[in-house]
């Protein structure tokens, strides 16, 4: 199973994250972080993330810290 990690704290929610990804597994969360900001969050129910990276590579903030290949 692929995985990716998002800092949380370092998310400023400008979602550009959430359109680079082939498989769209990124959405915004209800959950927000210490500045406020709905944060993003990796949604994989049916593990079908490829790892390309691409969201890591999209992110302004270098919030997506990992992507792993499991």
């Amino acid at each position: 199973m692929n995985y990716i990690t998002i800092d949380k704290e370092k998310c400023k929610a400008c979602y550009l994250c959430i359109n680079e990804c082939p498989k769209k597994l990124l959405k915004v969360s209800k959950e927000t972080n210490n500045l406020g900001n709905h944060i993003v969050e990796f949604d994989d129910p049916e593990h079908q993330c490829l790892a390309c990276a691409m969201c890591a590579m999209r992110c302004p903030d270098m919030a997506i810290t990992g992507v792993y290949k499991g």
